[in-house]
């Protein structure tokens, strides 16, 4: 793993597969550390051509830590926005695109794919829209416009995200696992153990709470994209679970609707995560066409 200044702040990143290949930029969601794009998976994306970069964004895993923007009061944000009103966070979705696009200037790319997954997929979204030159191609995964007329979580996956992971280490690699566990909507394909060992090597890596709160804050002040998305003209990929019950289908049929000519592909026992290793040909199959057929 690598570490490098961008943007103002200092970003932990890795690749996978030859440096001449199809660059591919990976960005996790909430809360989320990079290794969460799983070794495996990246090297199946290699292994088809593509030059992968995944990365820590701001407030997760190895990369910056913003301490001195202090701690949102979440509950009173999500109050705000309900009632139709706009929040001040301490960062949001476009300082996290311009992270990325720093990233990319660092490597020497001036263009590249960009596949986000969840939190990661508006931060991909928005790179499509206010960066259009530095996007070869746009994948949004398991993502959405952020309209608020779009349907809720399920009961127990909005209740599995707010709640808090306990301190010890045994005791939040199983409540981490259940999390996730909760956005599998109760697929077969959902590989716990693969999570449980995911949840350990996160929870050793770096436990860092704070992050999930002013990340979430950041998605709050940034609002809806559905009329922004007009105006992205890069091909684009939206893949979807079809048991996502975090963020529902709707979300991604919403996210390929508002985007012309977008593709949907809706994949059938995927909730919400990647933790599900036997769709993983699947989705780099899709992944693969898209940004073969993308290079211009």
């Amino acid at each position: 793993m690598s570490r490098v200044h961008a943007n103002g702040i200092e970003m932990e990143f890795d690749t996978f597969g030859k440096s001449t290949g199809r660059p591919l930029l990976l960005i996790m969601g909430l809360g989320t550390q990079m290794i969460a794009w799983s070794e495996g998976f990246c090297e199946k994306l290699a292994n088809e051509g593509h030059f992968v970069v995944r990365f820590d964004n701001r407030d997760s895993g190895l990369s910056s830590k913003m301490e001195d923007a202090g701690m949102p009061d979440i509950m009173a944000h999500i109050r705000t926005v309900m009632e139709g009103g706009s929040i001040d966070a301490p960062y949001t979705l476009s300082d996290m695109a311009s992270d990325a696009i720093g990233l990319m200037e660092i490597l020497g790319h001036e263009r590249s794919h960009v596949c986000g997954l969840s939190m990661g997929g508006m931060i991909a979204q928005t790179m499509a829209i206010e960066h259009p030159g530095r996007v070869l191609s746009l994948i949004s995964m398991e993502s959405s416009t952020g309209e608020a007329e779009l349907p809720d979580p399920s009961p127990e996956a909005r209740e599995a995200m707010f709640s808090f992971p306990p301190l010890e280490r045994e005791a939040n690699i199983k409540h981490r696992t259940g999390v996730f566990r909760a956005f599998s909507g109760g697929s077969d394909k959902f590989d716990e153990a693969i999570e449980r060992e995911l949840s350990a090597r996160s929870y050793d890596r770096c436990f860092y709470p704070k992050g999930f709160v002013r990340q979430f804050a950041a998605i709050l002040a940034s609002g809806g994209r559905k009329e922004a998305l007009k105006s992205v003209s890069v091909p684009t990929l939206v893949i979807h679970g079809g048991q996502d019950p975090l963020v529902p289908p709707e979300h991604g049929r919403a996210t390929a609707k508002a985007i012309q000519g977008a593709e949907l592909l809706v994949v059938k026992g995927l909730g919400h995560g990647l933790s599900y290793p036997a769709l993983w040909d699947e989705i780099v199959r899709a992944i693969t066409a898209h940004t073969k057929a993308s290079v211009r």
